[in-house]
């Protein structure tokens, strides 16, 4: 006896009729057929009155079909218990990023994960890297995708450097090109109308120490944007922007060029708590950014690169 055989028994008892049994099974009627005749076999009594006008039930079919559907419905709860604590069909994942990376990286990470697995649900939150680390830290997240070195302290967090990528010097594609160089002097980059963000971004800090260990003075039209509204600013030529250059994908309406010299960059890195078992949605999950971001690297030219894997802690 086996479940497909009990599965056409309840289909052919359900209809009365062995076509109409085979046809909701997907199954030729010979198929069907030797199912029935095999699980008699193996039951030793006819569990079908077969007559031209359909089939009925035996005494012994009678006294089968309860306990068929019993062991079907016990079968379909085990298939679902075991794949709810596979994490795949029932489960939670919450995801933490920067907001660059939310309008990027994430987004496509977002969908692919949601198009695989809709039954997850999804959290987002979205916040500076140390604002993560910290709500990594305290259990209301369960990855991080973070952009700062912070992330190493050690024995707290398990960390995976994913991408490094340059900040790059955004202008409206619709003005004139700010160079027709393919770099630009941090120099000339400080006489440019310049929109900046907020200073709780990350970005703001690193650009903000550049120039300042370059003597200089950037000329700053607008302070304290997000980084969407920057964008928009710059695509209608308020100023320009320095931003990562994974933004730039998918954005027809900004021109970029790269920083001369020793470039601007960051490290992408994925956290997650070291002393916590990763579930298999979020093991899924790591998987799926981690080849979004390997596609990001190919798309996105010499600016962007996958990050060298990070060293291997040495036992003390």
């Amino acid at each position: 006896m086996n479940l497909e055989q009990l599965r056409s028994f309840v289909e052919v008892a359900r209809f009365g009729n062995f076509t109409r049994a085979a046809e909701e099974l997907y199954l030729a009627q010979p198929s069907l057929s030797r199912q029935i005749a095999a699980l008699e076999q193996d039951l030793g009594a006819e569990l079908f009155h077969r007559a031209r006008g359909g089939s009925t039930l035996t005494v012994a079919g009678e006294s089968l079909l309860p306990l068929a559907k019993r062991m079907l419905a016990d079968a379909d709860s085990v298939r679902r218990e075991l794949a709810e604590l596979a994490g795949l069909e029932r489960g939670r994942v919450r995801l933490g990023a920067t907001p660059t990376l939310c309008i990027s990286l994430v987004a496509e990470v977002l969908s692919a994960f949601h198009a695989e697995h809709p039954a997850i649900e999804l959290h987002l939150s979205e916040q500076g890297s140390r604002g993560l680390l910290d709500a990594l830290a305290g259990g209301e997240l369960d990855l991080a995708l973070v952009t700062t070195t912070d992330a190493t302290a050690p024995g707290r967090f398990t960390v995976t450097p994913l991408l490094v990528e340059e900040l790059v010097v955004v202008s409206s594609a619709a003005a004139p090109a700010v160079t027709h160089r393919d770099t630009i002097a941090l120099a000339e980059v400080a006489r440019l109308p310049q929109i900046v963000f907020s200073s709780t971004y990350d970005l703001r800090a690193a650009t903000d120490a550049a120039f300042r260990a370059a003597s200089l003075e950037p000329d700053v039209v607008l302070e304290g944007a997000e980084m969407d509204a920057v964008l928009r600013f710059v695509e209608r030529g308020l100023g320009v922007a320095i931003v990562p250059a994974m933004v730039l994908i998918d954005r027809p309406g900004l021109r970029a060029v790269r920083l001369e010299g020793a470039a601007l960059e960051r490290t992408i890195s994925l956290a997650r708590p070291a002393d916590v078992a990763a579930t298999a949605a979020v093991e899924v999950m790591q998987s799926t950014i981690a080849t979004t971001a390997v596609a990001f690297a190919a798309r996105a030219g010499k600016t962007m690169r996958l990050a060298p894997p990070a060293p291997t802690a040495q036992p003390a």
